[in-house]
């Protein structure tokens, strides 16, 4: 199984002689078409490199002198208003812009293309301090709400909206304010058009969507699961590079977030709550991670291969102040892992997450 083509007919269980637990191996990404090389044996090495310790948290409610609180002024004079809930806003410093004045032509050798799209901030609520597991469920719920409505608005003039959270300066916060952003762009970007390929192929061959034979077989494999609701099922992937990933799954028959239903937002709302509880009470740390969601795209001609999904990436390895890098092997040939997905998911399950 080589390249992006795969006879899924033809899939067999090539590890079913392996201990996967001790030995080295590779795992493939079905959403990706990737090779992932997972080195169980090498979670037993010292670590002597870098340790880096979290920085101490803004366990304040308002500072006076960050930009997302209410009432203060922007890097650009903007005032924000004394907002009481979720905040949205036209993002300050957009990676895309509305009109698009890219390079045009055609170029054998240096291809470019032009690039439009709109980008905006969501601060979850006007606490400075209460990051998503510390805010109530009806506070989450709101967060919800506006994933669905901004990407249902903007769904109706873009090809793609990418939902997303950058949690903790590790992962390249810009504000320690709980925030989270949308980006809509008029093309596919590079990830969802591969999963949006994948997919499509799962099910011409197969004849059923991945994501709901992947969900059966976690729910009789149990191994990998980390929470479940009556919509939704948190696991750490087979395929998962980073340590502690997660991919949060719906169960129901759902490829956007504005097609989820009321119950199904409620739900996805307490089980969000319950995943981040686990992230920061595993180091007993405010857990750093890039989270996003992963929805068929308006151009997609394969809707019904799609099954709406969100991927957890955080960074931490060890402990809070000991990370993964994604270096040296990672960067020049593929990901490789040394925790198996089965370790991380059973530490995070056995983590109480009621708060």
């Amino acid at each position: 199984m080589s390249g992006h083509s795969t006879d899924w007919t033809h899939v067999t269980d090539s590890t079913a002689d392996l201990d996967i637990s001790e030995h080295p191996h590779r795992r493939l990404n079905l959403l990706t078409g990737e090779w992932l090389l997972v080195s169980p044996h090498r979670a037993k090495r010292p670590w002597r490199g870098d340790e880096t310790p979290p920085l101490p948290r803004d366990l304040i409610p308002y500072d006076p002198e960050c930009h997302l609180c209410p009432g203060n002024s922007r890097a650009n004079g903007v005032r924000n208003p004394d907002y009481e809930n979720t905040y949205v806003f036209a993002n300050d410093f957009p990676a895309l812009t509305a009109e698009s004045r890219g390079p045009g032509g055609e170029d054998a050798l240096f291809r470019a293309m032009p690039a439009a799209g709109e980008a905006l901030v969501v601060c979850f609520s006007p606490d400075h301090s209460r990051t998503l597991p510390e805010l109530e469920q009806h506070q989450v719920k709101r967060v919800v709400d506006i994933w669905c409505s901004e990407a249902d608005r903007l769904g109706r003039s873009y090809s793609y909206v990418q939902v997303f959270e950058n949690k903790g300066a590790m992962m390249g916060c810009s504000s320690p304010h709980p925030h989270g952003q949308i980006w809509a762009s008029d093309f596919v970007p590079t990830q969802v058009a591969a999963e949006d390929a994948r997919q499509a192929e799962w099910l011409s061959t197969r004849g059923s969507v991945l994501l709901a034979e992947v969900v059966e077989r976690e729910e009789r494999d149990e191994v990998r699961i980390v929470d479940r609701n009556a919509h939704w099922l948190a696991i750490v992937p087979w395929w998962a590079a980073w340590p502690f990933e997660i991919l949060l799954i719906a169960r129901d028959d759902v490829a956007t977030l504005p097609g989820l239903a009321e119950e199904a937002r409620e739900a996805l709302a307490s089980i969000l709550r319950r995943i981040t509880a686990r992230y920061d009470r595993l180091f007993s740390t405010s857990f750093p991670y890039s989270m996003g969601w992963h929805q068929a795209p308006g151009t997609s001609d394969n809707p019904e291969a799609w099954r709406l999904h969100a991927h957890f990436y955080p960074p931490l390895l060890r402990s809070a102040s000991v990370r993964k890098f994604m270096v040296g092997y990672e960067m020049l040939a593929e990901p490789q892992r040394d925790l198996t997905p089965e370790q991380a998911a059973e530490r995070l399950r056995a983590i109480d997450p009621d708060l």
